[in-house]
């Protein structure tokens, strides 16, 4: 066999695979790269979820004023917000309701955690409230378990 035939067969053999130190070594990388970021993002998704309600609020607030100025008033809170997407059967019934809606939905959004959107005329807070009660479903609460409402933007 020539010399040269011999380093290309040990080549070989050493190319085959990682050794156990190396596959150590980069495990442990990972591992360390998940302690440090998964905890920042796995925080994130209760930020997002705010952050969503919020915008969510703004749309439906804008809407409102949008039903407002065709009708002269904001819908009652029996009527709800169901009055943008629907015209309302129960009094008082408004006169220049826009014909298909005021949401470019069929429906009115859910909050981010699959709970119904509050809405309150006169509000409590404002001229009209809407809200949601946050991670929890309940009023009051803290962090995000905190009501998000108009009264925020």
């Amino acid at each position: 066999m020539k010399p040269s035939s011999r380093l290309a067969g040990s080549a070989r053999c050493r190319a085959r695979g990682f050794t156990l130190i190396e596959i150590m070594v980069v495990i442990t990388i990972l591992g360390i790269l998940a302690a440090l970021i998964v905890p920042r993002v796995v925080g994130r998704t209760d930020d997002a979820r705010i952050a969503a309600a919020k915008q969510d609020i703004a749309s439906l607030q804008q809407a409102l004023k949008l039903y407002r100025l065709d009708n002269g008033a904001y819908p009652t809170t029996e009527q709800g917000l169901r009055a943008l997407i629907a015209k309302p059967t129960l009094e008082p019934i408004p006169p220049n309701w826009k014909q298909g809606g005021y949401l470019e939905r069929s429906s009115v959004p859910k909050d981010p955690w699959g709970n119904e959107y509050r809405y309150l005329n006169p509000g409590l807070r404002g001229e009209i409230d809407v809200f949601s009660y946050g991670r929890d479903g309940a009023p009051g609460g803290e962090g995000v378990d905190a009501d998000i409402g108009s009264w925020q933007l």
